[in-house]
């Protein structure tokens, strides 16, 4: 029989909706197993979303939906066979379970399992979730947003506001004996807003928060103000902005949302089915010095009410706290289920899925690199000339060479030690690990982001949280128009 683990919400939320037994879930697993097989696993989900947006001071849109369905996953060696069905009737689901188990069916044939209850916990103790209170509630979030960034300066001539939330009900049934439910609420609040002067071109601000939070957290800790008067300050700043000097430089990144270029320059190539497929610029490094001893690199799916927590990840696995490098020596990768069967190495309780029409894959969670010890001030001083980047817009990296293209959407000179001129356009351009081995000073001063990190991977979406103290990078290209 299955047991229970994680067990911060209860089974009656699928059991009373759809009468699916514990003995149905054994049954369904039976059929994924039925080809032969090494591990079968079900996934369930009820998702209720939100959304709505104003524009030109309109409310152009406010919907609400449902989705649901279940996926089944069955690996046989390093074969994989999935299915899923938008249908939770008992023949849908047992058809959807022999599908996949033809496709993945191999010679194996899976022993019965001792049943161990899993880790109980709540990292985001959500009494009512934004999506349970009432509509025009959340759309006077967009009005508000709205009305701040507009009344913050006289040249703000265009503002557009989203709100979001959603809440996920899950239920994850495997194989290995154990059952998990989660219920993962979910909001966010995007602000952007466009500035012009004397007939010149728009310049753009944006910023954005929130996280698995109760729809006070937009009332009394970061308000439609907060985030509104956020964006309309950059677009403001970059009216007077200059062009960026293009060249190799001294780079220093403000603590917070320019994580994001750890995210994607470092954190994806540490992610164990790249390595395993050896297609990684850091395949085949464990132990080895990649980064400068100043830089630890964490991703934690464990920390309470973050945007890219969880109390257990898409398979089933509690998430934690990895050291992924540690004093710039790489100590380990990002583990599902499958990559970890197949490398022996435990779960790190990272294999994330978009939806249940998706498969679970080796993802991020909450990554971030450890304060170190020199004064923000400091670090800034002690650069003659150079680019200070406050914050990020979009980017991309090639995984198997490590380089990186990123654009900055705001960033400053640093001349004689002090920040001087605004400037825009800017682009780091680099290579990962070899980014990392450049760091030669390292902030007291970690954030992590607002809350709005969307991470996306061979067409899958999941929600992430980056962050990084203020670090100097002594060599970096920078592209730029001047």
């Amino acid at each position: 029989m299955l047991t229970s683990g994680n067990m911060a919400f209860s089974e009656s939320f699928f059991a009373a909706r759809f009468g699916i037994t514990r003995g149905d879930l054994e049954s369904y697993l039976a059929d994924g197993l039925s080809q032969g097989a090494d591990y079968a696993d079900l996934y369930f989900e009820y998702l209720s979303t939100s959304h709505m947006s104003i524009d030109e001071s309109i409310v152009k849109s406010a919907t609400q939906g449902v989705s649901l369905g279940v996926g089944v996953r069955v690996i046989a060696g390093e074969r994989t066979g999935y299915a899923y069905s938008d249908d939770l009737s008992p023949e849908k689901i047992r058809k959807t379970a022999r599908v996949a188990a033809c496709i993945a069916a191999g010679p194996a044939k899976l022993e019965k399992t001792a049943l161990e209850e899993g880790k109980k916990r709540n990292l985001y103790p959500v009494i009512q979730a934004p999506h349970e209170i009432a509509f025009t509630e959340r759309v006077d979030l967009v009005k508000r947003a709205d009305a701040a960034a507009r009344a913050y300066d006289a040249r703000i001539f265009q503002v557009q506001a989203v709100y979001a939330d959603s809440l996920r009900h899950v239920m994850i049934a495997t194989s290995d004996g154990v059952l998990s439910f989660d219920r993962q609420p979910l909001a966010r609040l995007n602000v952007a807003a466009l500035a012009r002067q004397n007939g010149g071109a728009p310049q753009r601000g944006y910023s954005g928060g929130g996280g698995r939070v109760e729809l006070s957290f937009f009332l009394e800790e970061k308000t439609p103000e907060h985030f509104a008067r956020e964006a309309a300050r950059q677009a403001i700043v970059q009216l007077d902005a200059v062009e960026t000097p293009a060249g190799e430089t001294t780079v220093v990144l403000g603590p917070g949302w320019p994580g994001i270029l750890l995210h994607e320059a470092v954190g994806h190539g540490l992610e164990a089915d790249f390595n395993r497929k050896k297609v990684s610029a850091f395949s085949g490094r464990i132990g080895q010095q990649v980064a400068s001893p100043l830089c630890t690199v964490i991703d934690d799916g464990t920390i309470q009410n973050r945007r890219g927590s969880l109390n257990v990840d898409d398979e089933g696995n509690p998430t934690q706290r990895n050291v992924l490098i540690e004093n710039g020596i790489l100590r380990g990768y990002l583990q599902d289920q499958l990559s970890s069967r197949i490398l022996g190495d435990a779960p790190t309780g990272n294999g994330r899925r978009e939806s249940y029409e998706h498969i679970p894959m080796p993802r991020m969670t909450n990554t971030f690199m450890l304060a170190g010890e020199s004064d923000p001030e400091e670090i800034i001083r002690s650069v003659a000339k150079g680019l200070y980047c406050v914050s990020f817009g979009g980017g991309q990296v090639d995984i198997t060479s490590g380089n990186f293209v990123f654009s900055a959407s705001e960033s400053y000179l640093i001349e004689n030690g002090k920040l001087t001129r605004p400037v825009r356009n800017a682009t780091l351009i680099g290579n990962g690990p070899e980014a990392l081995r450049y760091v030669s000073m390292v902030g007291n001063d970690l954030q992590l982001d607002e809350g709005i990190g969307i991470c996306g991977k061979e067409g899958q979406s999941v929600p992430v949280g980056v962050g990084i103290p203020t670090i100097k990078v002594d060599r970096m290209t920078v592209g730029g128009t001047a």
